[in-house]
């Protein structure tokens, strides 16, 4: 598999996956990165998660700014609260 960041960086970093658990269990967040229609994008990905993954909790967070890292608070209670998280992004 190869791994591709849209970060800007001149000597790519070398990545590996993390391990992945046998199924989706407990708590899913969806961060919302701020910027415009990725709220619309994370409801839908939220019906999706329902669908298919009823016995799935669903919490929701949101960035101050995307032009920014999430704040260190945010992340860390994402950690505390969440199983798995999916960060969103639309325009």
């Amino acid at each position: 598999m190869r791994i591709l960041d849209p970060t800007d960086e001149r000597v790519p970093v070398r990545r590996s996956l993390a391990a992945r658990p046998e199924g989706v269990m407990g708590t899913v967040g969806l961060l919302d990165i701020n910027k415009a229609r990725g709220d619309v994008m994370l409801k839908r990905v939220e019906q999706r998660l329902n669908e298919l993954l009823p016995n799935v909790a669903v919490k929701h967070y949101r960035k101050l700014t995307p032009a920014r890292p999430a704040a260190e608070e945010l992340r860390q209670q994402m950690l505390r609260e969440c199983d798995f998280v999916i960060e969103g992004l639309a325009d």
